[in-house]
């Protein structure tokens, strides 16, 4: 559904453009052509600027380290050059490149399942796909559904993967999560007989806490994304003792997403602060890359 969505946000402003640029064209205003197709292609740097000047306003007493000037730049920049690879490719017209890999061979092989976020589909991780593919990894990538339903509904997604690694390595995987599906992970884990099913999760700007740009949200799952919501309390109120231990948080002051940026870290974990990187750019960081290695061998 999501890809779908997004190749008609993807191919219908790109139509619009051609169309516009044609007419002035003809019309003999050439100029205003190009700023036109210009202002229209570009538009969404503005929006992501925006979103910096309010991480940079909401930053605050965080304990993290404030950004500075030129670290907000530089992560703008590379998050106007990851965002549209992936709600312009990836998801939309890539998001089945690679498939999962499970089956025969994999036994005492630990897998891995990876679990996207907010308005994504597997299609984010295809990086992570691809070398999962090449070293031979037995590996799940989910996509949550509704995409703007509660992350509650997302359980029966996540145990599917997670009972299909079990059954062809005969060992707990590792979780790797961005953003709003470390919450859905953290919800799957919470339920009666689950404790044991994970053997680690690491999670990559991820609104623990929540963030403050879920003020603004007009969805189910983005209020659940509330600082200090009732959702989130509730989730912590149901998690075992000691869960958190069993975490690897990344998180970032450049978060253009998820912050204040200690709002992505949980208390007990080892959280892990990447200097100057982005929302969407912190999924092809090699750190987090490093971790899931880690845990897997």
């Amino acid at each position: 559904m999501l890809a779908r969505l997004q190749q008609f946000t993807t191919l219908g402003p790109l139509a619009l453009v051609a169309l516009a640029a044609v007419l002035t064209w003809r019309a003999g205003l050439s100029l205003w052509a190009v700023a036109g197709a210009l202002a229209i292609v570009l538009g969404y740097a503005a929006v992501l600027a925006v979103e910096f000047a309010l991480l940079r306003r909401a930053h605050g007493l965080d304990p993290a380290p404030r950004a500075s000037s030129t670290q907000l730049m530089r992560a703008w920049w590379g998050e106007v050059g990851s965002a549209p690879r992936v709600f312009c490719w990836r998801q939309p017209f890539r998001s089945q490149r690679w498939p999962d890999r499970i089956g025969a061979g994999h036994a005492g092989q630990r897998g891995l399942l990876l679990v996207h976020g907010f308005f994504c589909n597997r299609g984010v991780w295809n990086a992570w796909l691809e070398r999962l593919h090449a070293g031979g990894f037995p590996c799940i990538a989910v996509n949550l559904e509704p995409v703007f339903g509660s992350i509650d509904a997302y359980a029966a997604g996540i145990e599917a993967a997670v009972q299909s690694l079990e059954r062809a390595t005969g060992l707990a995987p590792v979780v790797v999560a961005h953003s709003m599906g470390g919450l859905a992970l953290r919800h799957w884990w919470s339920l009666p007989g689950n404790d044991d099913r994970i053997h680690h999760a690491v999670t990559l700007g991820t609104p623990h806490a929540g963030t403050w740009l879920a003020r603004f949200s007009l969805t189910a799952n983005g209020h659940q994304m509330q600082q200090d919501s009732a959702w989130l309390r509730a989730l912590a109120a149901r998690e075992q003792e000691n869960r958190h231990s069993r975490f690897t948080c990344f998180y970032s002051h450049c978060d253009n997403i998820v912050f204040p940026p200690s709002t992505a870290t949980l208390p007990g974990a080892d959280n892990r602060h990447l200097p100057g990187v982005a929302h969407v750019q912190m999924v092809d960081q090699p750190e987090p890359w490093g971790q899931a290695l880690h845990w897997l061998r």
